[in-house]
């Protein structure tokens, strides 16, 4: 008779550019086992790692992340091959996906549900974090994988209901209550945090795409030296496209250092923004800087390697002139 073959609880947590996804799995570390290793799998769009530096350096805890596309499109190739490494590395007690905010969820689960992992993953409920102030902006209810984004979900969050007026919300619980298939679970919360007792809700196999040929037709290109490594004063760019959106990345010298107010400002001026990430060294600190929008904060982090900063928008800007532009805001 054969062994029973163990397999990895996994969930994809997903969610529109800027919903706070990495907020949420931050939160759902905060609470892990200490007994359990967990790996998580960072997808971002942007062409420079971000998300991976903002989690914990725990024990128990291994970070992969892929960088510079959709993992449900660009990235494809790459996932089945990395996700197998993964595993086979780390030997996680749970296993949580992190696609980027404009990824379609189907072309995930389906390689999660293929062949090449069916003895291996458990795939559990796909968490959906939902801002809603979103359903007041025409290019998120344009989007097609935003829809499929709750179509597929097991479990809609409403997220930063502190931000949003209780109105809004009102109407995407009416929204979501009539959702077919029904929502297995539907609540409000703010600051991503999640119970995580929702991770081991069984995954309704009958949730089906609304747009399933959405994420057939990104496409995507970036251009970047990627053995580059930055000098003082003399950053690596990277930049990208895809999915009607642009990106463009900087990676900064240790050594560099910036007057913050001054580069807020340049960062809070750019005008059409989808988001910008950015760690940044200020002296003897540093800070994650997190854009949505015309919303931003800012906070302490433990991150020291290097300077980082990523701009993602609907159409290319003069990078050159915003990397001079940043760069005069560095002291010595």
């Amino acid at each position: 008779m054969k062994d029973h073959i163990k397999t990895i609880p996994t969930n994809i947590i997903t969610g529109f550019l800027g919903v706070g996804k990495t907020t949420a799995i931050n939160s759902l570390l905060a609470n892990k086992p200490e007994s359990e290793s967990w790996a998580i799998l960072v997808n971002e769009f942007g062409q420079v790692g971000i998300d991976q530096e903002m989690m914990p350096e725990q024990e128990g805890l291994f970070v992969k992340e892929l960088p510079g596309g959709c993992i449900c499109c660009a990235l494809g190739s790459a996932l089945t091959p990395t996700l197998k490494a993964l595993i086979e590395q780390t030997h996680p007690d749970r296993l949580i996906i992190e696609p980027t905010g404009i990824g379609h969820p189907e072309g995930i689960i389906d390689i999660l549900m293929s062949v090449s992992f069916m003895d291996k993953l458990d795939l559990r409920a796909t968490i959906c974090l939902l801002d809603p102030r979103s359903l007041e902006q025409q290019e998120v209810l344009d989007s097609e994988t935003f829809h499929d984004q709750l179509n597929l979900a097991d479990v809609i969050l409403i997220n930063k209901c502190d931000l949003a007026e209780e109105s809004q919300i009102e109407v995407v619980e009416n929204s979501l209550n009539q959702m077919f298939p029904p929502k297995q679970h539907i609540a409000r919360t703010t600051r991503g945090v999640i119970d995580s007792s929702l991770l081991d809700i069984v995954r309704n196999g009958q949730l089906k795409a609304q747009f399933p040929e959405a994420h057939a037709h990104h496409h995507h290109s970036h251009e970047h030296q990627d053995n580059a490594l930055p000098e003082p004063h003399k950053p690596i760019r990277k930049t990208g496209h895809g999915s009607g959106l642009f990106s463009c990345g900087w990676v900064f010298h240790h050594e560099d250092c910036f007057d913050y107010w001054a580069l807020e400002k340049i960062l809070n001026g750019l005008e059409g923004i989808s988001r910008i990430k950015g760690v940044i060294r200020i002296g003897h600190a540093w800070v994650f800087f997190n854009r949505v929008k015309d919303e931003h904060d800012f906070d302490k982090v433990a991150y020291r390697r290097d300077s980082r900063i990523e701009i993602i928008c609907p159409r290319e800007l003069d990078w050159e002139q915003i990397e001079k532009d940043m760069l005069a805001c560095q002291i010595s």
